[in-house]
């Protein structure tokens, strides 16, 4: 009897599920049909300067649990993050990060730039694996399909628009293994990219801010306005504007985006800082 009362705890605690992301939407994917599935989250949607960058990790039936303290790389340090790097880069069949400079944001706007970058992404894997069948998206908008994206991509370059199926999942980065990894290695491969462009653009602090509205980021614009780097399409901070680093998150676009996120006049900045 005493056994009984000992082990039967333990073995209730063996099968509680893992906390935070996991593969269990992945795997009821693969079950369903698909032989290779994509995890997608983007970086820098929100940021004043530098570029927009899509991470995506795909895994098939084979690929074991995702390496432990895997988490959305909001809720990480950046030292957690740089310390999950090594074994995020042998984890799942492939992994890539896409980019969209801020010059390709100006040109076709934030959501077509996502989705030029998110097409990047799945153009490195396919190399190596080949054709994902199904990417888990994080959030409720599908920013990666659309129609008519030819016409769209030509405006920056022509490349093969991805024919992946995608399936949207709110807070998918907390939930979906893939997501989150995805989100790790764009969030690093990112920031090292605003460290490295720092060196050259120091007045902006990008080392420390990334490219956020950061005060000193803010202070810098409004002394020296912009540089190449940063993304000219939107209201930036100015003296003239009087705008401060708390209004800047609140303001709405200027005008209604259209299907593809591309407005008709200079837009604001979304503030959505990852």
């Amino acid at each position: 009897m005493t056994a009984e009362l000992v082990t039967a705890p333990r073995a209730a605690r063996a099968a509680k599920p893992r906390s935070g992301p996991h593969l269990r939407h992945e795997r009821v994917l693969l079950r369903e049909g698909a032989r290779l599935v994509a995890g997608m989250d983007e970086v820098g949607r929100g940021s004043l300067a530098g570029p927009v960058s899509v991470g995506v990790v795909v895994v098939d039936a084979s690929t074991r649990s995702a390496p432990r303290g895997v988490a959305d790389s909001k809720l990480l340090t950046p030292l957690a993050r740089t310390a999950l790097l090594p074994s995020l880069r042998r984890w799942g069949l492939a992994r890539a990060v896409g980019h969209a400079s801020a010059a390709e944001i100006d040109a076709v706007g934030i959501i077509a730039a996502l989705r030029l970058a998110g097409t990047r992404a799945l153009a490195q894997v396919r190399t190596q694996v080949g054709p994902v069948d199904v990417v888990l998206l994080d959030g409720s908008h599908d920013w990666l399909s659309g129609p008519t994206q030819q016409d769209l991509f030509a405006a920056v370059e022509p490349e093969e628009p991805p024919a992946s199926r995608v399936l949207t999942r709110v807070k998918a980065d907390r939930s979906c293994a893939t997501v989150a990894a995805a989100s790790v290695l764009a969030k690093c491969e990112r920031d090292a990219m605003m460290v490295e462009l720092a060196a050259t653009h120091p007045d902006y602090r990008w080392d420390e801010n990334k490219g956020y509205s950061s005060p000193d980021h803010l202070e810098a614009l409004r002394t020296l306005g912009p540089c190449v780097l940063h993304r000219r399409s939107w209201r930036l901070p100015s003296a003239q504007e009087g705008v401060l680093g708390d209004e800047v998150a609140d303001l709405e676009p200027l005008v209604p985006l259209d299907a593809f996120g591309l407005p008709d006049a200079a837009r604001t900045l979304p503030g959505d800082p990852d």
